[in-house]
């Protein structure tokens, strides 16, 4: 759990899984656009590469949430 809770180590992992490859523009952009688009032709392989390429992203979002919302004390 603590993994999952350590800034430094979801920044790189956004850094560099979630951008890469960086050239001509950043993986995960390129498939953001191609959904905002319609995701026409997309199949069972992009949909997957997004999952992978996004899934640092959705645990910087976790965190955010986590450290910065606080829980309603019961």
């Amino acid at each position: 759990m603590q993994l999952l809770n350590n800034w430094r180590i979801i920044l790189l992992l956004c850094l560099t899984l979630g951008l890469a490859p960086f050239f001509p523009e950043p993986h995960i952009w390129g498939k953001v656009k191609w959904i905002a688009g319609g995701a026409e032709g997309m199949q069972g392989a992009d949909w997957f590469d997004v999952l992978l390429h996004g899934f640092p992203f959705i645990l910087l979002l976790r965190l955010l949430i986590v450290k910065f919302i606080p829980l309603k004390a019961k």
